[in-house]
């Protein structure tokens, strides 16, 4: 079959993908070298979708409780609920919480049904909890939520400047195109408390303090004033100065004081504060270090104010770049799929209200911003949200406080949940769910970070009774009353209405304009090309604003706590490389499991002898929120005092690591976006008896009951983790009925048990106290064997083993030994000369840095 173009599933560079099916569930997997975003390259994640595709843990028919329903019995009940709760209680009782999964046409309608027909502006997404404060930023400075950067601008810069991004991990194509232009001779600095790949591979690296980002951007501001870099005529000629703005820089903003604050080296400091100022083209790219932050907006504006008042901005190389975390969060900014926008780039001004109500023609225009995604989570809980509707996303794992959120989901009246998924942390609390179409399945339009929108296509059918989202609730719509206004019978035709609105009456008031759009066919749809809007921002020094001037924002560093007795660490939250949000697509691929099989939790040396935290051992992490086991790593990378933990781990893949159990329920008061980066915490050492582990073809029945239990998506089946204390023997239950053979080695505590299916292995078991457990690999390669090796409860093959060690490179599947082996065998002298050799770092380059360490670790100085 032919290969389809389409776009990548993950996060928002939004990288064009050719897939080509080759079974009714399978398809292979190429970067698209004619997308802007990636020419071709694709990170691990994107490399390995095809083995996300299957059907395993699927929803498959809309369910009422436990029951299957038809498709009419469920949506007419999700109507009617709905339309009873408004009827009884108003339309600000009802919600809708939705997910930077969703298509702009998908976003569209559910913003639509909500703000103009049910009459309330509780609408709000899961985008909320990563670039909030961008948008929030965007506004206060420019008028408009404009991200005023491209792509290419990282080919003109000559300096970049990476804020609280791990680029390399989260990024890794992004980070690609930096290294590119760095190695071509741009510089590259990275602001971030933890030493990140990212930032091992930087001209210079900045641990700041976790939230003193103002203080420092606000130092650099003055001194380039006071380097004489600030183009006075610039901002004569197009922004506007509060009164006494350059005041605040006359204390406390000195070099000084700014390295005090941000507890990083005097000489550090200053050579990025030279550097900068030297250095006309630079691109300071930010992402959820910023962002996730109880002052994000005032750390997004405090970088604004740098580019607006050196007059870097609206040139080639030159600009402030927010990049988002989700493939089509820009395309709900959009459609106005926050709770804090309207539509189409509008806020909630009479004048916009009214322009939006005749073009919907709608009969209820919501007139003010709805609750944000905190604010609406507490609400549910308080009992004045009586009907809610989560769509494509987790908040039971995700959101702050997520031991709240579950309470607040079990209390409430009436809950729907539209998933790819049947079983989600969220969904167990649901009364309607509805079997929504998964990527792949879906078809319509997304927009990256850098404005460039993208069709997304269908390559296979979607299975069972799944529907698209846009389809879905266009049918309660209909079903609650508004059939001419939700009468869609392809996206399509929901696209040209988009469109149309981001022109009707717009005069040039918004850059937010998709002219000649909406008079496109089905087929010049079905036939479009990636194309970015808005072509150069702020180019010609005019913004969104009434006076067409931009801003500078008065921001001031708010004081840093100091620790406290009960809680004196300060916990950090994010991404794992090969891992995607909540792991219900990522962690059905066995080869992006490889890089991290646990969460970890990460701390300095010093902590850990501090505290008795033993690295491999396991460690509870506390907050006033909850508390959660997580697998200890001892790094160096970590400031001291604080703590990094993952954010994917879910009740359906372990017995801890729910990272979402412990931030505090607090948000930025400007835009509502949690503070997810400096939770106050503490953390202890947790003793275990035994560990051990499961492996078994296809899925266990029963998850393991016991202290720690991680999931591990091995190849033809699953591989469980395990440490817990007490007696080990109540484990034997998790294995199937077949042929049974064991071993017991009673002075080190130690069982081993195999199970046989017809002379193939179908599942097995080892345990100790005290004893050593071999590596996973071999066993889990004899469950795609016709008939078991006899050395099974050896663990290993008869004769000598490779142990090819961690997954370094998740595309290639190349493990650290053989690494290693191949640099001191071979002599190789850089990461190039190992991509020759053993593939490794030649897909999507996110673990170049990681080869690069190596090597200086082997002693080698070339390292290129």
């Amino acid at each position: 079959m032919a290969a389809v173009r389409t776009t990548c599933a993950y996060c928002g560079v939004g990288c064009g993908i050719l897939a080509t099916p080759t079974g009714e569930r399978s398809v292979t997997i190429k970067g698209d070298p004619h997308h802007p975003a990636n020419t071709g390259k694709l990170c691990s994640k994107g490399t390995h979708l095809g083995e996300t595709t299957g059907l395993e843990g699927r929803l498959l028919t809309p369910m009422i409780g436990q029951r299957r329903a038809s498709w009419n019995k469920a949506l007419d009940l999700v109507a009617k609920r709905f339309r009873d709760t408004i009827a009884q209680h108003g339309p600000n009782s009802v919600a809708f919480y939705v997910s930077g999964q969703l298509l702009t046409e998908d976003y569209y309608v559910a913003n639509k049904l909500m703000k103009g027909f049910i009459g309330s502006a509780n609408i709000d997404t899961n985008s909320r909890l990563c670039m909030a404060s961008a948008v929030a930023g965007h506004m206060r400075a420019f008028g408009e939520d404009i991200v005023p950067a491209s792509y290419d601008d990282l080919d003109a810069a000559d300096l970049i400047v990476l804020v609280g991004s791990n680029t390399a991990w989260c990024h890794p194509i992004v980070y690609q195109r930096i290294r590119a232009r760095c190695d071509a001779g741009a510089k590259l600095v990275v602001i971030d408390p933890r030493r990140t790949e990212t930032a091992d591979e930087a001209d210079l690296h900045l641990a700041i303090r976790p939230g003193t980002d103002v203080a420092l951007m606000n130092g650099l501001l003055a001194w380039c004033r006071d380097a004489g870099v600030v183009d006075y005529d610039y901002l004569a000629a197009h922004v506007a100065t509060p009164d006494a703005f350059w005041d605040q820089f006359d204390e406390g903003s000195d070099l000084w004081s700014v390295a005090r604050i941000c507890d990083v080296p005097p000489q550090d400091l200053r050579r990025f504060f030279e550097l900068f100022a030297a250095t006309p083209k630079t691109v300071t790219m930010f992402s959820q270090g910023v962002n996730q932050s109880l002052s994000g907006t005032d750390q997004v504006n405090a970088i604004t104010n740098l580019h607006l008042a050196t007059g870097r901005i609206g040139k080639p190389g030159a600009a402030p770049f927010s990049i988002t975390g989700q493939p089509n969060a820009m395309g709900g900014r959009e459609v106005g799929g926050l709770a804090s926008s309207l539509a189409a780039h509008m806020d909630f001004a009479p004048e916009n209200v009214a322009r939006v109500g005749r073009f919907w023609a709608a009969p209820n225009m919501a007139t003010k911003p709805g609750l944000k995604a905190v604010d609406l989570f507490r609400e549910l809980g308080n009992g004045r949200i009586k009907a809610l509707w989560v769509m494509a996303t987790n908040p039971a794992v995700s959101m702050p406080d997520a031991g709240r959120v579950r309470e607040a989901l079990a209390a409430c009246p009436f809950v729907v949940v539209s998933d790819v998924i049947e079983t989600t942390d969220t969904s167990v609390h649901a009364h309607v769910r509805l079997p929504a179409a998964a990527w792949g399945e879906k078809d319509g339009t997304v927009t990256n970070s850098d404005r460039t929108i993208s069709r997304q296509r269908a390559f296979m059918a979607a299975p069972g009774e799944a529907k698209p989202d846009w389809w879905i609730i266009s049918e309660v719509g209909r079903r609650m009353g508004w059939k001419t206004a939700f009468s869609y019978d392809r996206p399509a035709e929901i696209w040209r209405e988009h469109c149309r609105l981001s022109s009707y009456e717009n005069d040039g008031k918004r850059l937010f304009t998709l002219p000649g759009h909406a008079a496109k066919g089905n087929a010049e749809y079905d036939a479009m090309t990636p194309f970015r809007w808005g072509g150069a921002p702020f180019a010609d020094g005019r913004f969104s604003t009434p006076d067409g001037r931009a801003r500078l924002v008065r921001v001031v560093q708010k004081p840093v706590a100091a620790p406290l007795t009960q809680w004196p660490m300060t916990l950090n939250t994010g991404r794992y490389r090969d891992q995607w949000h909540t792991m219900t697509r990522t962690g059905l691929s066995p080869k992006l499991a490889r890089h991290r099989e646990e969460p970890l939790v990460e701390i300095h040396p010093d902590d850990a002898v501090r505290l008795g935290i033993v690295d491999g051992g396991l460690a509870r992490v506390i907050t006033p929120q909850g508390d959660s086991v997580f697998r200890a790593t001892v790094v160096a990378t970590q400031r001291i005092g604080e703590l990094f933990v993952p954010i994917h781990w879910t009740d359906r893949t372990a017995s801890g690591g729910r990272a979402g159990l412990l931030p505090r329920p607090l948000a930025d008061p400007v835009s509502g976006q949690p503070g997810f980066k400096s939770t106050p915490v503490r953390i202890e050492h947790v003793a275990t008896e035994w560990r051990g582990f499961v492996v078994v073809r296809g899925e266990l029945a029963t998850r393991p009951d016991c202290l720690w239990a991680t999931r591990v998506a091995v190849p033809g089946g699953t591989a469980w983790d395990m440490a817990g204390n007490g007696d080990a023997a109540a484990l034997d239950a998790l294995l199937p009925k077949g042929q049974r053979i064991e071993a017991v080695d009673a002075a080190r505590g130690s069982r081993r048990i195999a199970i046989l299916e017809s002379g193939r292995l179908a599942a097995v078991l080892f345990v100790t106290r005290d004893g050593m457990l071999p590596p996973r690999d071999w066993l889990v390669a004899q469950l795609s064997e016709a008939i078991a090796a006899p050395t099974l409860l050896a663990g290993r093959a008869p004769g000598a083993q490779v142990d090819r060690g961690p997954i370094v490179c998740a595309c290639f599947d190349v493990g650290l030994k053989t690494i290693l082996a191949a640099i001191a065998d071979q002599q190789l002298a850089n990461v190039p000369a190992i991509g020759a050799a053993l593939k490794a770092g030649t897909n999507c380059g996110s673990c170049r840095p990681a080869l690069a360490k190596l090597l200086v670790t082997q002693g080698s100085a070339h390292v290129a």
